[in-house]
């Protein structure tokens, strides 16, 4: 570990020991917090400290006594952060890489433990899909977001073996609340947002939510018109009867940046050609529509027993063009393409739990039984076109040329997963036992112009697990045990005309969590040895070219992640990663793409006393630090490390008014996010975003 790593490690962990200790010099203010050891995910939760989560064991179960790494970033953090998107909530996770690709509007791609997680998005526990990576959902309409890190397939069905991000959706609360603002950034940003939560009677309660944005990136010819309308309703019938309906509807406009030459960057203008449009705007296009409808239902049965169903169905339209950066002739030549997408898509889940608790002597049981069934249906058309080049010392208008690549799909996949899963409790112990069995289905056709036609016709199953074992200590320390695995299907033939297998997935994991019993706080510390196989990697044999399912990737590394709540006003989130990832069978020793060695983060919050002068003033700021990485699984292109810090400050004008300012990349530090076929993607630049928002 070099030494600038060294420090920003141990000024995380000082952070939190900080914390600790102004903690100690005033106990006497506190009362001690009892673990009830169940909770609501979907509830507001006050602060950056949440105990429980829904996306560990799908039975709420404490963070503290689930025998995985869980994070969870809560509403709280989301707003005193600033965060605009999820990638960037996410950023201060442990082992997570919110944005590799830089400020791309189109897409949250995370990286967590050298994979990326484009696929692996759930909202309110029910896939989001899209062939290539889900779409980015706004934010605002989020109560939180929870990061399962590791094999998950023994819950969720078919997923990269890194885990799952699981959306929690504003529900509505027995409560009313009202919250209406409007916001503006020096860049041009501009956005008017309601939250709106009315309880009509003590069975019956409504919350709708809507936002309006405008936002600007740091290519001025970019921006990004977004709608987002969400309503969810709550009736609880009887004490032991809730029904949740969940719906939102999304509209925007995204447009990536078209990418520089990775032969541009470095060379001392990276400032300029951040700002840089290679487009143009009398070709680029986006027209993106996505509607969610579906429910939530919880009944409990007189005997104990529950039944849990979730159930939503996707639309989703996309009508995209725009370009890509295909070469580069010195001196100032662009090359670059067109590419143009037609997408139409619907998605159909329905996951049914029943649970309950026995007891068989000294231990007891909580008890899972779930059907998950899914239906994804995909009809896409790409094209790839030529464009003329560009002389970026004097640009011109672009002239397309006719598509030289067409790929056509029309595919369906279905999915039917049955699974079982023990929770067991004997004094401190605890464990937990899962097994699903899954089986997938997909057809339909591929065609492209080159090679004609695929018949898709492949039907596969797998059997997956996880097993848990954790003690509880009375002192709040919690070790823990797990093994899980994963799986994950894949579309086509080998070099030899085998039918792909599935990828496989498992890990093994050790750790220690913390929860104090004299302040509000959750600590953790992981190592864990994670291993993808059958990854399918390029091979010619011959004079053919084509695909082995010989690789493999290996992810070993170690968490350090708390958030706390301090007397006197202190808040604290922190976390350091260090990842040894690998590909084995093709770029064999190669880190896999945008994934650093180091990375971590640091967020302090300060809320001054009602009797002082500043009463009503909260001062925050943070550093976030990603490594060395590289951009490409061949690690073809090297990306420098760089350091973030950023800055907020709100102020409670009224009562009911608060003012809040949020800088983001104080320094504006120019930064390579990702390189790779496509060119070079910079990171945002420095944002300063002032937010008025009133509440009664």
């Amino acid at each position: 570990m070099n030494t600038r790593i060294a420090l920003f490690a141990g000024a995380s962990l000082l952070a939190l020991q900080a914390a600790a200790v102004a903690q100690d010099g005033a106990t006497t203010e506190l009362t001690e917090i009892v673990v009830s050891g169940e909770g609501e995910p979907t509830a507001p939760t006050e602060g950056y400290v949440a105990k429980a989560a829904a996306a560990g064991t799908k039975t709420a179960t404490p963070v503290l006594e689930t025998q995985r790494s869980v994070s969870v970033v809560t509403r709280d953090e989301i707003e005193d952060r600033g965060a605009q998107t999820l990638g960037q909530a996410l950023s201060t996770t442990a082992g997570l890489v919110g944005e590799p690709y830089g400020g791309d509007p189109r897409f949250d791609s995370p990286v967590l433990r050298g994979f990326d997680m484009r696929n692996a998005q759930y909202l309110n526990g029910l896939r989001l899909m899209r062939s290539s990576g889900a779409p980015s959902y706004d934010i605002y309409g989020l109560e939180r977001v929870e990061v399962l890190k590791g094999p998950a397939s023994s819950l969720y069905g078919s997923g990269t073996p890194a885990g799952v991000i699981n959306m929690v959706q504003k529900h509505a609360q027995f409560k009313d609340a009202y919250e209406a603002g409007t916001g503006f950034s020096l860049d041009g940003d501009k956005e008017v947002f309601l939250d709106a939560n009315k309880v009509f009677s003590d069975t019956l309660a409504t919350r709708f939510t809507g936002k309006l944005s405008d936002t600007e990136e740091d290519i001025d010819e970019l921006t990004n018109k977004r709608g987002y309308l969400g309503l969810a309703t709550r009736w609880s019938p009887t004490d032991g009867t809730t029904v949740d309906f969940l719906a939102s509807y999304q509209k925007d406009s995204p447009i990536t940046p078209a990418g520089i030459p990775f032969d541009l960057t470095g060379q001392g203008n990276d400032d300029s050609l951040r700002d840089l449009y290679i487009g143009d705007p009398a070709i680029d296009e986006s027209d993106r529509r996505m509607s969610n409808i579906g429910y939530e239902l919880h009944h409990e049965f007189d005997n104990g027993w529950a039944l849990d169903q979730s159930a939503r169905f996707q639309k989703f339209d996309w009508d995209y063009t725009g370009f890509y950066v295909s070469g580069f002739t010195a001196p100032s030549t662009v090359n670059r393409g067109v590419i143009f997408q037609d997408e139409d898509t619907w998605t159909a889940n329905l996951d049914t739990r029943f649970s309950g608790e026995v007891d068989t002597g000294p231990v007891s049981h909580k008890l899972l039984f779930g059907l998950d069934l899914r239906k994804y249906d995909d009809n896409t058309t790409t094209e790839f076109a030529t464009s003329s080049a560009l002389d970026i010392t004097s640009p011109t208008s672009a002239t397309v040329g006719a598509p030289w690549y067409t790929l056509t799909e029309d595919l369906t996949l279905e999915q039917v997963g049955i699974y079982a899963q023990d929770e067991l409790a004997i004094d401190n112990w605890r464990a937990t036992l899962g097994l699903r069995h899954d089986w997938a289905d997909q057809q339909g056709t591929s065609t492209n112009n080159f090679s004609g036609t695929e018949i898709i016709d492949q039907s596969d199953s797998a059997t997956t697990g996880n097993v848990g074992l954790s003690y509880l200590f009375d002192s709040g320390f919690a070790p823990y045990v797990s093994y899980a695995t994963s799986f994950d299907p894949e579309i086509g033939t080998d070099i030899g005309g085998n039918v792909l297998k599935p990828t496989t997935g498992e890990q093994w994991e050790i750790g220690v969590k913390y929860q104090p019993t004299s302040f509000d706080g959750l600590f953790s510390i992981a190592l864990y040895d994670l291993t993808q196989d059958n990854v399918s990697v390029t091979v010619t044999e011959g004079a053919v070219t084509g695909t082995r399912q010989i690789g493999q990737v290996k992810s070993r590394g170690i968490e350090v992640e708390g958030a706390a709540e301090i007397a006197m006003g202190w808040s604290v989130k922190a976390a350091y990663s260090y990842n040894d990832a690998e590909q084995v069978g093709t770029n064999d020793g190669k880190m896999p793409a945008n994934m650093p060695r180091h990375s971590g983060s640091v967020w302090l919050a300060y809320d001054f006393a009602e009797d002082t002068a500043l009463a009503g003033l909260s001062v925050a700021g943070g550093i976030r630090y990603i490594g060395e990485r590289f951009g490409d699984n061949a690690n073809t292109y090297e990306l420098d490390p760089v350091a973030l810090v950023d800055l907020a400050a709100k102020y409670k004008v009224t009562d009911k008014a608060t003012l809040a300012v949020n800088l983001n990349n104080l320094t504006d530090e120019t930064y390579v996010a990702n390189c790779g076929s496509f060119g070079c993607y910079y990171g945002s630049g420095r944002s300063v975003m002032g937010t008025l928002t009133v509440r009664w």
